[in-house]
């Protein structure tokens, strides 16, 4: 079989990266995909560096098994704890991502950036590096969204437990002049309507889908992967913990089919 048939495997401590999945496939509609759910172990960004070391290649070995060409890490603190240590290991590409504090410090007027993580990211070398570089003419107030996680991976996006618990992030964002917000999670853009609520017209929220779905294309371009075929993609979905949630997540793209598959992860697969 013709590698470039392959698909892109995508994982993240949880349902959050399908911000990422969406991304991809509305960019490569023609490229298969197979995204892997850690839910059961979520969230990453509570753990040691090396249990998030060790989940993400426990997570590469097993889309690598089902033959991916290609690993997103759609996870900011696997990406921020682990990517180094994945290319170094396996011979494949892989995408990461991180907070997009960079593109807020292009576009800040107040020259105060707020950022909402998780302690993993917030705490790991490479955001510091990131950081470090633009603090001289960026003032950054660092967010940890402790709680956020859970309640996603529990079904409560839209829940008041939600609502109060961001306004708590985030109105002190507000009242030191940020005027851009770095969603550094993947999981967060799902609660960007709530956010707008809350911070208003005047605060800039940035994330990092889009940016990653373009990345990812450009390295399959230069790979020679692009997948050839003008037939739309097939997407695999795998999930450990309540695919209850994935499946709302997912519901507004029709036909997802359940069935359960070996190495005890629910399967959810969906014929695009």
């Amino acid at each position: 079989m013709n590698s470039n048939n392959f698909s892109i495997g995508i994982f993240d401590s949880g349902v959050g990266g399908t911000s990422i999945w969406k991304e991809i496939s509305t960019l490569l509609p023609n490229e298969n995909t197979i995204y892997l759910s850690d839910s059961k172990n979520a969230p990453y960004g509570e753990k040691t560096k090396e249990q998030i070391i060790q989940l993400s290649i426990k997570n590469t070995e097993f889309l690598l098994q089902q033959n991916c060409k290609i690993i997103v890490v759609a996870c900011n603190t696997a990406t921020t704890n682990s990517i180094q240590v994945l290319r170094e290991k396996y011979n494949v590409p892989f995408i990461g991502i991180e907070p997009a504090i960079k593109p807020a410090a292009l576009k800040t007027i107040t020259k105060i950036i707020g950022i909402l993580a998780t302690k993993g990211t917030l705490n790991s070398e490479l955001f510091e590096k990131t950081s470090n570089s633009i603090k001289k003419q960026i003032t950054i107030k660092e967010t940890v969204g402790k709680g956020l996680v859970e309640l996603i991976e529990s079904g409560k996006l839209d829940s008041k437990e939600m609502t109060s618990l961001l306004s708590s992030y985030l109105i002190p964002m507000i009242n030191k002049k940020v005027d851009c917000l770095v969603l550094g999670c993947t999981h967060y853009p799902y609660l960007i309507p709530q956010i707008r609520k809350i911070v208003g017209d005047k605060i800039q929220i940035i994330d990092s889908g889009e940016a990653v779905a373009k990345q990812t294309k450009t390295i399959l371009e230069n790979n020679q992967l692009l997948n050839l075929n003008t037939k739309e993609g097939k997407h695999q979905f795998y999930i450990n913990k309540n695919k209850n949630v994935l499946e709302r997540l997912l519901s507004c793209n029709a036909n997802i089919k359940i069935e359960i598959k070996e190495k005890n992860f629910k399967s959810l697969q969906k014929q695009c």
